[in-house]
């Protein structure tokens, strides 16, 4: 059975109409003739379910915050929505009502109740039902969104008390994503400053807030008085607690002070919050501080006037427009120390593909695992500012008679200074340490010890450990690698060039060779076949000339161009030239034995006519000139043919 003062889980419809904007349609889950939102002033209900931008995606989230009015049985406290949002062409519907004018039909199912813990299991129910809706393609068929609000009621006490609160809540992708700044985020909750969290995808938005509520312990269902500036029913009935069973982590968490009360009177809690509640957040006198998140990118442009700090989750920046929580947020060495371990242990087993687990599936780095290290850093602070108090106050406490004896007991270092003296001057100044002062006891050091989980002054280790991380930040070995990819593909482009202009130059070499090597040929061809026609040539007028021409050819022939020579024709050439030196001397020795005869009869006639100036019977044949030589061939009566010289 339900309690009393409990919201019922009820689920509404909100659409978007193309001339009034986004406006409710219908309820499920209440009385006939009821109508939750003029009940309780729930006025920006649909522009909180319709976040700005959702139109832009196939489905979105929003989760807000309401205020509940009080009623005779309990007080006025928050109630928590979520809605998911879809779209279609309206030209697919079935039945297409009239003031349907739009080319889109944009809806919104919302689902309220009083925790948010029901939000990790119900995020995926609400996803499949309003799918199936939407695949219906017809809208007044309402029939799965009243099944799936009575499922909600029927399952509402079916868990046990020790359900997982944190599913959908990935610390571990925070961690990897901010990495120190996640300390950071963590700390500055706790000073309760005008938080702004911008995002274009309102789901990531709002889970962001989430995750770092998470954070510190047993918060996220006890957020009964942070939908509205003016709700503070928790501080009003918070006492100290009575017992202690160590053995009781709940206990042993009440003792110390937790969950730390940061919403509260003056304070506001918005996951989304839409730009109609700016008035809210701009009344200074009723809102001192807030944790709002928006996805209209407007506030960016007036953040100094809406926030002390901003955080842009779309390039992850964190802008701090205020000098004094500047400095109350410097991490100290131990802090950095801290962190920076945390940071490592995720980064070494982060998975890509299941971000939520670590790669090794250990216990270390798990979300639990980064959880407990949290609740055990939170402890230790609200321990040490627990002892710092009481090192301060112990002179006036203890008499000196007593303090000799005391002092070696309790002369433990100040720790608080390991958590940054800054940050507890501000915190000093914040209703949560007022209210924490009010409801733990003064020596909760005595059940955790107040020490910073890795304490201890700066050392070269943090210092190279933080260069290290500087480094990895700058993200060089992105930017290295796309260079160096950047210069091996320009050496390999140029190794192409470089290679077919080589190329090309040995082409060209190897064509000049080639041509010069067939000139060569060519010319050489030439002087063979023009050698061969002189030889011929030497030969033919060998075989006509005289025996000394011959002679002359014939060694010509042998020191010429060493061709193969023609044997036949050789030998043809010297056997018509003997013959014709034959003829020669015979005709020559028959000339003399005739001309003897006629010297013998005439006695010495050929003193006396050549003496005498006689004729010389030669004369008649020819006639020789003084100093010049004249051949001249005659014939003989033999018919063969003489050459007188």
């Amino acid at each position: 059975m339900p309690f009393p003062n409990e919201l019922l889980p009820i689920v509404c419809v909100v659409g978007f109409h193309h001339a009034r904007g986004p406006e409710l349609e219908t309820w499920f889950g209440v009385e006939d003739g009821t109508d939750p939102a003029a009940d309780n002033d729930w006025s920006f209900l649909p522009f909180m379910a319709l976040s700005d931008g959702a139109h832009i995606s196939v489905e979105d989230f929003s989760y807000f915050t309401l205020r509940r009015r009080h009623s005779p049985s309990r007080p006025a406290s928050s109630a928590f929505g979520i809605s998911c949002t879809r779209q279609m062409d309206a030209s697919h519907l079935l039945h297409r009502p009239a003031d349907v004018t739009r080319s889109t039909v944009q809806k919104a199912v919302v689902v309220i109740a009083d925790n948010p813990r029901l939000f990790g299991h119900l995020r995926e129910k609400l996803s499949m039902v309003t799918g199936a809706w939407f695949a219906q393609r017809d809208f007044t068929d309402v029939d799965i969104l009243k099944k799936f609000q009575e499922s909600l009621i029927r399952n509402l006490h079916d868990t046990e008390d020790t359900q997982d609160l944190y599913i959908g809540l990935s610390l571990r992708e925070l961690i990897y994503e901010y990495k120190h700044q996640t300390l950071v985020l963590l700390k500055c909750i706790l000073l309760q400053p005008k938080m702004l969290f911008f995002g274009s995808r309102c789901e990531r938005l709002c889970m962001t807030q989430f995750s770092l509520i998470s954070l510190i312990p047993l918060l996220l269902s006890h957020l009964d008085d942070c939908a509205s500036p003016d709700l503070d029913a928790q501080a009003f009935d918070a006492q100290p607690p009575s017992s202690l069973k160590t053995s009781d982590r709940s206990s042993l968490l009440a003792y110390m002070g937790l969950p730390l009360r940061i919403f509260g009177k003056g304070s506001l809690f918005g996951p989304y919050t839409p730009l109609q509640q700016l008035d809210v957040l701009a009344d200074h006198d009723r809102t001192k501080s807030y944790m709002v998140g928006s996805t209209n990118s407007l506030l960016l442009q007036q953040k100094d006037r809406y926030s002390d700090i901003l955080i842009n989750l779309d390039d992850s920046s964190i802008a701090i427009s205020s000098p004094a929580l500047r400095s109350a947020l410097a991490l100290s060495a131990a802090d950095r120390r801290w962190i920076d371990f945390l940071t490592q242990t995720v980064t070494s087993t982060w998975d890509p593909k299941n971000p939520s687990r670590p790669s090794t599936l250990a216990y270390m780095g798990s979300e639990e695992f980064i959880r407990l290290q949290f609740e055990e850093y939170i402890l230790a602070l609200l321990a040490s500012v627990r002892h710092h108090l009481y090192l301060v106050t112990l002179p006036s406490n203890v008499g000196p008679q007593h303090q000799s004896h005391i002092q070696p007991t309790h002369n433990l270092p100040h720790s608080i200074q390991d958590f940054n003296q800054d940050w507890f001057a501000y915190w000093q100044s914040t209703p949560s340490y007022a209210l924490f002062l009010r409801t733990t006891d003064a020596h909760l050091f005595d059940i955790v010890e107040p020490r910073h989980p890795t304490a201890g002054a700066l050392t070269v280790d943090d210092i190279q450990r933080r260069i290290t991380q500087q480094i990895a930040t700058l993200q060089l070995d992105s930017k290295v690698a796309a260079t160096r990819e950047n210069l091996g593909r320009h050496l390999v482009t140029g190794q192409k060039k470089v290679s077919m202009t080589f190329e090309k130059l040995w082409g060209d070499i190897e064509a000049i060779r080639e041509a010069q090597r067939k000139k060569a040929e060519a010319a050489r061809d030439e002087g063979n076949a023009k050698g061969t026609l002189e030889r011929r040539n030497s030969v033919a007028s060998s075989t006509e000339g005289s025996m000394e021409t011959s002679s002359k050819a014939a060694a010509f022939s042998r020191f010429s161009t060493p061709s193969t020579p023609d044997l036949a024709a050789a030998q043809a050439s010297v056997t018509a030239a003997g013959q014709k030196a034959g003829a020669y001397v015979s005709s020559w020795g028959a000339w003399a034995a005739e001309k003897r005869k006629g010297w013998g009869a005439a006695g010495g006639g050929w003193g006396r006519g050549h003496g005498a100036g006689g004729t010389d019977p030669r004369a008649t044949e020819g006639h020789r000139s003084p100093g010049k030589k004249k051949s001249r061939e005659v014939t003989g009566g033999d018919g063969i043919g003489r050459l007188d010289a």
